[in-house]
């Protein structure tokens, strides 16, 4: 296919994904130091009708993360630190329990620290500028989640920690380290620590989905993202980016390709994940990748250096159909000549179904349940969305638009179904065995007095910006998250309250006078208190 013609095909893929009256995108693909394409798409501005131009500027969230980890890296080749020390080395007063973290531990999502995006005691403060103490603070003395080493669980305080010890290295703030020794030597012009009272040129907005459609989106503090998400940028600087990394600007070719090697657990299984991107085969190329999250905004960038491939997809809204991270894959994909296709999927027999069937356990607080219904087969992670498994070989199952996660089944000697593994893009192999428990039993609903039905409804602020609707409709409550369709709500008791199409609880909590003043959402391991404010 020629360039002109892949462009083309490209172009026609993200117009049909970024419709001209919608949040939009900007991309860049790179190929041979040569753009294959570089164009805007949508709207930048909804209000105003501004449509996006590729050199505007997006919020990147955990794009930003790479930038830090070059930031350690360049202190490294300067003798300053090494990759084995522990964080008390920099942060003596850090509550480690004696526990040995590294700065590798950090880098790589496997330190166990708690991530401070994960409590729900953040998100009333979204509003609130945080210095660096207050913002470790959150989650310093939170329980760990696992011994260092031991897993992979991606971490945003591991790099809020970073951050601190480049600031305690350097004698220099974070952002002022990334202005003075990576944009001003590279010539990013168009990347910084992003400031919302900042007048900044060409910097798209940012939207949600909210319960009547989109809406600006909700404020957050950027002394929150800090190392971990609070860089703005645009394509040609990513790009621009990418190709000093390349050259050897910044790093020797040596150092850099430390950030590349998948880390290793303590039992030897690969995270494919380096230092601030993932790493993973796709048809015979080494993919390394990122994306990134944050209010109002998503993006991915994609390089595949065997190629002389690379990829940046910004957009102006953060809770889309689209995953930005999986379509820059896709055009890095088209890009080699590789475009990626879910596998055929092939037909089981119901009693080869039902052999799959059960709950198994991931650790001591998640298990995932199987189930068959209707000759579908579906898996459900506790607190997680119910998806649809769809066969391409013997015991090995795939899940449509997901490019590269796998669930595979394990047989013992006599043949029965052990186990599963489920292989992502990003992370470790997620084992868990096959356990004898019974599936869960439905959730049994009460009937409540339809008298009383109306003091459950109201609008629940889960964080700032972002509110959760019950509704009462023809006797039938309902619980609308922002962007989603309703769904209906049972009592299970006159204080607790679910729904049967997704693993969540709302109990309910009362004033003296009966009065309700908010409900506790609880998703699997996590509880969030949700304040009533209408």
């Amino acid at each position: 296919m020629t360039h002109l013609a892949l462009s083309r095909q490209m172009d026609e893929l993200l117009q049909s994904l970024y419709p001209a009256d919608q949040p939009g995108a900007a991309v860049i693909v790179m190929q041979a130091g040569q753009p294959l394409l570089r164009k805007g798409y949508g709207l930048a501005h909804l209000e105003l009708g501004v449509p996006v131009d590729p050199a505007m500027l997006f919020r990147i969230g955990s794009v930003t993360k790479q930038f830090t980890a070059v930031c350690i890296l360049m202190l490294l080749e300067q003798g300053k630190l090494s990759l084995q020390d522990d964080l008390t080395r920099y942060l003596p007063d850090y509550p480690t329990g004696g526990r040995p973290i590294t700065i590798e531990h950090l880098l790589t999502h496997t330190s166990g620290i708690k991530s401070y995006t994960s409590l729900p005691e953040w998100y009333p403060l979204w509003r609130k500028d945080l210095t660096l103490d207050e913002l470790i603070a959150l989650f310093k003395d939170q329980p760990f989640d696992f011994e260092p080493g031991e897993k992979f669980q991606y971490n945003n305080s591991g790099y809020i920690l970073l951050g601190a010890i480049i600031e305690k290295i350097s004698g220099m703030p974070y952002a002022r380290f990334l202005q003075t020794q990576i944009f001003d030597r590279l010539g990013l012009t168009h990347t910084l620590y992003d400031d919302t009272a900042r007048l900044v040129p060409g910097r798209v907005a940012g939207y949600s989905k909210g319960l009547d459609g989109l809406m600006n989106t909700p404020y957050l503090s950027m002394t929150h993202p800090y190392a971990a998400g609070a860089l703005i940028s645009n394509v040609d600087d990513l790009a621009r980016w990418n190709a000093a990394l390349t050259a050897g600007e910044l790093l020797r070719p040596e150092t850099l390709a430390l950030a590349f090697q998948p880390y290793h657990l303590n039992n030897g299984d690969s995270t494919h994940y380096g230092y601030g991107w993932s790493i993973w085969e796709y048809a015979g190329d080494t993919f390394i990748e990122h994306g990134g999250g944050i209010n109002g905004f998503a993006c991915g960038a994609v390089r595949v250096p065997a190629a002389g491939v690379y990829v940046a997809l910004l957009t102006n809204q953060d809770d889309s159909i689209n995953d930005p991270n999986l379509v820059a894959f896709k055009l890095a994909a088209m890009a080699i000549g590789k475009p990626y296709a879910d596998p055929a999927p092939i037909d089981l027999p119901a009693e080869a179904l039902a052999e799959y069937v059960g709950v198994y356990a991931i650790n001591e607080k998640e298990e995932r349940v199987v189930t068959c219904e209707d000759g579908q087969l579906y898996s459900q992670r506790t607190g997680g969305a119910r998806l649809r498994l769809y066969p391409y070989a013997e015991d090995a199952f795939f899940i449509k638009e997901s490019a590269g996660d796998r669930l595979c089944f394990e047989r013992a000697a006599d043949g029965c179904v052990s186990g599963m593994q489920i292989s992502r893009r990003l992370g470790s192999v997620e084992r868990a065995p096959k356990t004898d428990r019974p599936l869960p039993q439905p959730r049994t609903a009460i009937e409540l007095d339809p008298a009383a039905l109306g003091r459950y409804v109201g609008a629940f602020e889960l964080a700032p910006g972002m509110t959760l609707m019950v509704t009462l409709t023809d006797g039938q409550l309902y619980l609308q998250a922002p962007g989603q369709e309703k769904i209906a709500l049972f009592a299970e008791t006159p204080e607790r309250l679910f729904p049967t199409a997704a693993a969540l609880t709302l109990d309910y909590n009362f004033d003296v006078w009966g009065h309700v003043t908010g409900f506790v959402l609880t998703q699997g391991p996590e509880t969030y208190p949700c304040r009533k404010i209408d």
